[in-house]
């Protein structure tokens, strides 16, 4: 599964994007966000707080609860601001 992460969430990821294995306990895209939150320093800081983040399946965008395919990309998104 490849992710792609944008804005401040790729600041603070560190990197565009990765590919993971999805690990079997993941289910949901809430599922995926909690466990990114526990890999690490960056991934706790992009993520400290999970409701603000938009998620795009395959460039579709779904809401936390929408269950993962086992494989495709992923991507994370701040929340959209402008004018």
């Amino acid at each position: 599964m490849k992710l792609v992460y944008f804005a401040w969430v790729r600041e603070r990821i560190g990197t565009a994007s990765e590919t993971i294995e999805k690990p079997e306990t993941v289910e949901t895209v809430a599922d995926l966000l909690a466990w990114l939150a526990s890999r690490g320093e960056g991934y706790a800081a992009a993520l400290e707080r999970p409701e603000v983040i938009r998620v795009a399946i395959n460039h579709e965008h779904v809401e936390h609860d929408t269950v993962l395919p086992e494989d495709g990309e992923i991507a994370l998104f701040p929340p959209m601001t402008g004018g």
